[in-house]
């Protein structure tokens, strides 16, 4: 199996664009409208984002933003996996980079928002310590929404 290679990139590049197109159509044949919080490409470019791409074989198959937030926490947004990457250990890779720039970034708290069907994602955070929480931030009670958070030592 090829080697995923994760790094911080410009989430302005037509690959990303690909991505973040297919994530958003992944995202709008689950939930409705008004559960998915999904930022643009320009929030994504934001100074208080860490920006990654996952690649094989030189091709970016998934992607994934943190945002830093108040001091101390931070939250995942976009988090994506393309469909013929999955299985591959590419999520695995991006949180664990994700995780990697929070502890470096001072970040003892990381939460996300998901939604109940996005099983392998919910199993994912999981399997890396993540628990439910209630709503955070803008965030308000949804019945297909997960909030998650982890706690994360300090490095």
């Amino acid at each position: 199996m090829p080697a995923v290679r994760v790094a911080a990139e410009s989430p302005h590049q037509a690959a990303v664009a690909e991505l973040l197109r297919q994530s958003d159509a992944h995202a709008q044949a689950l939930y409705p409208p008004e559960s998915n919080h999904l930022v643009d490409v320009d929030a994504l470019a934001r100074p208080n984002v860490r920006f990654f791409v996952a690649r094989l074989d030189g091709k970016a198959v998934g992607c994934g933003g943190l945002v830093l937030g108040k001091p101390g926490k931070a939250e995942i947004k976009r988090m994506f996996v393309s469909e013929a990457a999955r299985g591959k250990g590419v999520a695995r890779a991006l949180l664990a980079a994700i995780e990697e720039a929070a502890r470096g970034a001072g970040i003892e708290k990381i939460r996300l928002e998901t939604g109940i069907a996005s099983h392998a994602a919910l199993a994912l955070y999981r399997r890396f310590g993540y628990r439910e929480r209630g709503p955070f931030g803008d965030y308000r009670p949804d019945p297909v929404s997960v909030f998650m958070q982890k706690r994360l030592p300090a490095s």
